[in-house]
């Protein structure tokens, strides 16, 4: 499924990093920002995550609730978050399920190899849970400026 702005986002349900069940339905009613990403703890994953820390304030103070999401579990989330201070729950998508709906899972070509992964992208989703933006070409050292612009 390819989404495009204007499209209601599709149902989200994952757990976040204690295990517990969130539905972005609980959430109409206020702006969310939804970053897909491929793993915890990579350079530029950290680099995004972090940047998103950095500038929370500016992204809280816009009305904003921040997701990431990713195939990893739970236990990586919390220690990605502990090691970085993040202020913000991370999903856990470890079936693709939630990607494939946002056409996120897809393939991805490195150095010459083709395998399936996670299309950096990032969803901004007004408060009647309608899709408002699609950052698909991500900068990891300034995605809140990308998102707040």
């Amino acid at each position: 499924m390819h989404l495009h702005v204007g499209n209601p986002v599709p149902e989200v349900k994952a757990k976040n990093q204690d295990g517990v069940e969130i539905d972005l339905n609980d959430y109409k009613g206020k702006k969310i920002v939804l970053f897909f990403y491929p793993q915890d703890g990579t350079p530029t994953c950290t680099a995004t995550a972090c940047n998103l820390r950095d500038n929370y304030e500016a992204l809280i103070a816009k009305g904003y609730t921040v997701f990431g999401i990713s195939p990893d579990n739970e236990a990586r989330h919390q220690k990605f978050i502990k090691k970085h201070n993040l202020p913000f729950d991370l999903l856990s998508d470890p079936d693709h399920q939630v990607m494939e709906k946002f056409g996120v899972w897809a393939e991805k070509k490195l150095w010459g190899h083709v395998h399936m992964g996670v299309l950096r992208t990032t969803f901004i989703i007004d408060e009647n849970g309608i899709i408002e933006e699609i950052i698909s070409k991500v900068n990891a050292k300034n995605h809140a400026q990308q998102v707040l612009k």
